[in-house]
């Protein structure tokens, strides 16, 4: 049971919260592990429009007016209710999920209530990702730019993997490698870089982006792909990806789906050997 958190310094757009989607959907279809996702957004559709049309909220009128809060007590909202009376239990969670793969994925979908409460509630993500973590075969964490400095380094330190997500650009990596000089837990060996939205004709390819980053292993990618941003906005995402299980290495789409596989067997090898090292 591992958690993997999949972060970016918050400075610009990596493709981070569709690089989880797609390791956690191709590794849900391929593995026989139950996963569960746990965005920490506030209001954040990204993730939840990959899985599931949005719902049209009803104006439900009240003493004062049109009442549009709906759905208050679905996902991390409801698991905070609950983790505030001390009643929540680890395979109470799965309640509060939205089931993807039954028995594989799931998905405790971005937090859709208001700010105040978001501000309110947001200290209890370390502890039901704690709890989730006993029930769950793998956590995949989307780390939010909106979650607190001390909340995010306590999800970081628990974490059993991180995910370091960067761009293809010469200065995100090179503000990366000034964060892991700041900060240790980003010189560790339980960190993964990873280029999202990888383009394989740039010059800085797998290769020149290994050596140039000093990394022993080459780096992991999930390179664009036409077919899977757009089913990111049309909640087809998993139909997507049960259609390409047997593509082949000369369809258009192999070489995104070899990446992602490439990907997959790096965080579950780096797991099983930090495993052994404990």
């Amino acid at each position: 049971m591992s958690i993997v958190t999949f972060w970016n310094d918050g400075k610009e757009q990596t493709g981070k919260t569709l690089s989880l989607v797609a390791i956690c959907t191709q590794l849900a279809i391929e593995h026989n592990y139950r996963i569960l996702v746990i965005s920490t957004g506030y209001q954040d559709d990204n993730l939840d429009n990959c899985f599931w049309e949005p719902k049209k909220a009803k104006k439900n009128r009240g003493l004062f007016g049109p009442n549009t809060n709906i759905g208050m007590n679905e996902g991390f909202s409801g698991l905070a209710k609950i983790m505030k009376s001390n009643k929540l239990t680890p395979e109470y969670i799965t309640n509060y999920t939205k089931i993807i793969f039954k028995d594989r994925l799931e998905i405790l979908p971005t937090f859709k209530g208001e700010k105040d409460e978001y501000r309110d509630i947001i200290k209890y993500y370390p502890d039901i990702i704690g709890l989730a973590n006993s029930y769950y075969d793998l956590v995949f964490v989307d780390l939010d730019r909106e979650v607190p400095e001390d909340i995010a380094d306590s999800i970081l330190q628990a974490s059993n993997l991180i995910i370091a997500n960067l761009s293809q650009r010469i200065t995100s990596m090179n503000e990366f490698m000034k964060i892991r000089e700041e900060k240790t837990i980003f010189n560790s060996k339980k960190v993964l870089l990873l280029i999202g939205r990888y383009d394989k004709y740039s010059k800085y390819n797998i290769k020149n982006l290994t050596r140039y980053l000093g990394e022993k292993n080459k780096v992991s990618t999930i390179p664009y792909n036409t077919l899977f941003f757009e089913a990111c906005e049309e909640a087809s995402v998993p139909d997507l990806f049960l259609r390409l299980r047997k593509v082949d290495e000369d369809d258009r789409n192999g070489f995104f789906i070899a990446e992602i596989r490439r990907t997959i067997e790096n965080i579950i090898y780096r797991l099983e050997d930090l495993a052994m090292k404990m």
